[in-house]
């Protein structure tokens, strides 16, 4: 027999208040309380500075959030981004050839990573935590390989004595710096990357399959869906976003800097996992995902404006992380055991 909480009664509870719109109040509120002791904190151009701040890691979270979406999180999409930038700064530096022959570099080494996940997890039945985390060591060494462990920047000396003359081109610079309707370029693909994919995991068949693959894999395939194809598209998805994040910050960089996408992870991490929290969603979701990276972003934003350290960046994350998942998992099971 189970009895109903006063909130039930009520047809109210503020637990289940808090677990759909925690995340979302507290973002409201930081924001309203930062506009009042920061001078234009709250304009137009700050708000387009903290997208354009966040797109990279964003771009690679909406990639992990479909690994997750059919199983686990991809830990490769940091080094993947890194991988990237360190491919275009080799084709446009080392090899001075164009920012188109860059982006489709870019593209296939993000693709042939994502499908080297996919074929580790789906094919050889690899754990994906496992298989992703080889495959982020493997490419953070390769892509120092490739420049001899040492940033790569126009006039360098190798150490075969060749000066490379080669640089970024200006339409591959153009991805972050030019602006339209002064709203860099950059911004306006994370948006639409952002689109795409709530599209695609909301309103399509093919995303209802993908939802269907990460709850119950043999239920999934005992209604007919083609599951292996579902993952290894997932992750293949999520290698090539990771390299459009690794382009972004590329031609914001300018350079093949060695280090370049090391801080993506986290940061995506953070992002699709503060997702779950989003309207209690309890689930990855491309709109979670977006919120998770805007709510990051205004607390990083708003913090280092009124002077704090850098370093302690990673604490507020972790921080908003732990808020995040209590939010989507304590609190509600706090709530229905309150309903027993």
């Amino acid at each position: 027999m189970t009895t109903a909480s006063v909130g039930d009664q009520t047809g109210f509870s503020v637990t289940e208040f808090f677990v759909r719109y925690g995340v979302v109040l507290v973002g409201v509120l930081v924001a309203v309380v930062f506009s009042l002791v920061i001078p234009g904190f709250a304009s137009a151009d700050n708000v387009v500075s903290i997208l354009q701040t966040q797109a990279v890691a964003a771009v690679a979270a909406l990639g992990m959030t479909l690994t997750a979406v059919v199983g686990d999180l991809d830990l490769s999409v940091g080094a993947v981004a890194g991988l990237s930038v360190t491919v275009a700064a080799v084709v446009m530096i080392r090899m001075a050839l164009t920012g188109p022959s860059a982006i489709v570099a870019c593209l296939l080494a993000g693709a042939v990573v994502g499908c080297v996940n996919a074929a580790l997890i789906v094919l050889l039945n690899v754990p994906p935590l496992l298989a992703t985390l080889g495959t982020m060591f493997t490419v953070q060494g390769l892509k120092r390989w490739l420049v001899d462990g040492q940033t790569l920047i126009t006039g360098m000396s190798l150490p075969d004595g060749t000066k490379v003359t080669g640089r970024f081109t200006s339409d591959f610079a153009a991805i972050d710096s030019a602006q339209v309707l002064g709203i860099p370029l950059s911004v306006y693909l994370f948006l639409l990357i952002a689109v795409l994919v709530w599209v695609f995991l909301e309103k399509t068949r093919f995303g209802r399959v993908f939802y269907a693959v990460g709850g119950n894999v043999e239920a999934a395939r005992l209604a007919g869906a083609r599951v292996r194809r579902y993952q290894f598209a997932a992750y293949a998805i999520s290698g090539v976003l990771a390299a459009i994040a690794g382009m972004i910050l590329a031609s914001r960089l300018r350079q093949g800097d060695v280090t370049a996408g090391d801080s993506a992870l986290l940061d995506a991490v953070a992002m699709t996992l503060v997702g779950y929290a989003v309207l209690g969603a309890k689930k990855p979701n491309a709109l979670g995902t977006v919120v998770g990276a805007i709510f990051i972003g205004l607390i990083l934003q708003g913090l280092t404006q009124l002077g704090l350290p850098y370093f302690t960046q990673d604490l507020i994350k972790g921080l908003v992380l732990i808020f995040a998942l209590l939010m989507s998992f304590s609190l509600r099971r706090k709530r229905r055991a309150a309903t027993v």
